[in-house]
């Protein structure tokens, strides 16, 4: 089968493009061929060696796709064959090798489809939609006025219209480019800021009433963090889930103590657990196949311009969901 790795630390062209062996599905497991492999942000980041953990290499990225069960091994029932599933590798075994033309992973893992959703839309609702409902878990919208930032990307489009069903009391979106600022209005946010501007900060003052936002989602990192502690409210909360990208001072956690501000971690995977992650991607797929939750798939690359796919996050150009067509 074709399949994508990447030996080197770099750009986007070190990607590339092998002939690998074909999985076989051992005991209790199901061999799947993919339909549509997710791309995210946190693989452009480790492939450049920027990420907060640094894997060995070679790597064989991806960690989440959707497809067809084309065998089963032992012990498995034989009337999975066929079926029209979502493999969340990243809770698997073998977390990593979804760039490819099939993968294997444990039956007990795989997700039904409903009819009604598309692979393509199944591969947003895995990771980055379990970001987004947990992340609502963490500090829970309602009666609050929450800012999410890269609203137009995959997390925060899907984070502006869960915020919004879970009763927000108003959802200000951040994002770069009329277009995209349009879009996440478009999503139900309230008020959507263009952060190309000079200004921006001030506008997020002045829409809160200049009383400050109660929830900040901080997806990003980086020296945004900063500006977007300046938007909290005295008693606000920023939950922090940009592993890797971290950088708030010692003087700027002691300023959010003196505004009884609090500052809490995210990470999902520990969240994670068999039972309870069927449940929820279940539910984001009734939500999505129902028409209540919008999907929006951003970029669609066939397997060998991975490196495209993954220039299209790089440079921040995509809105909503980049994937990969084996």
């Amino acid at each position: 089968m074709k399949a994508i790795q990447f030996s080197r630390f770099g750009g986007p062209d070190v990607l590339e493009v092998v002939d690998a062996p074909t999985p076989v599905a051992g005991p209790g497991e199901v061999l799947v061929k993919v339909g549509a492999a997710g791309v995210n942000f946190f693989e452009v980041l480790m492939r450049a060696d920027r990420y907060a953990v640094t894997p060995s290499l070679p790597v064989f990225p991806g960690v989440e796709v959707a497809g067809t069960v084309e065998a089963v091994g032992e012990g498995v029932n034989r009337r999975l064959l066929g079926s029209r599933v979502a493999a969340p590798l990243f809770v698997s075994a073998r977390p990593f090798g979804g760039y490819a033309q099939y993968v294997t992973i444990d039956a007990g893992l795989v997700v039904p489809l409903p009819g009604a959703l598309s692979f393509e839309d199944a591969t947003a609702l895995m990771v980055q939609g379990l970001t987004a409902l947990h992340l609502l878990r963490q500090s829970p919208p309602a009666g609050r006025t929450v800012l999410v930032p890269a609203a137009a990307g995959g997390v925060g489009s899907l984070l502006v219209q869960l915020a919004k069903g879970q009763g927000a009391r108003r959802v200000i979106a951040l994002a770069g480019g009329t277009s995209r600022r349009d879009f996440a209005l478009s999503l139900g946010a309230d008020l959507a800021i263009d952060t190309s501007e000079a200004d921006w900060p001030a506008r997020g003052r002045e829409a809160s009433d200049g009383l400050g936002v109660g929830t900040v989602y901080d997806t990003v990192g980086g020296a945004l963090t900063k500006q977007f502690l300046d938007l909290l409210a005295p008693g606000g909360e920023l939950l922090f889930a940009a592993l890797g990208r971290f950088r708030l001072s010692a003087s700027d956690l002691e300023a959010m103590i003196g505004r009884n501000q609090s500052l809490k971690g995210f990470a999902l995977l520990p969240l994670l657990f068999p039972d309870s992650l069927r449940t929820d991607l279940l539910q984001l797929f009734d939500l999505a196949a129902s028409g209540r939750l919008k999907v929006t798939i951003g970029g669609r690359f066939p397997l060998h311009q991975a490196g495209n796919a993954h220039r299209l996050l790089e440079e921040r150009r995509a809105t909503g969901k980049v994937v990969l067509l084996p």
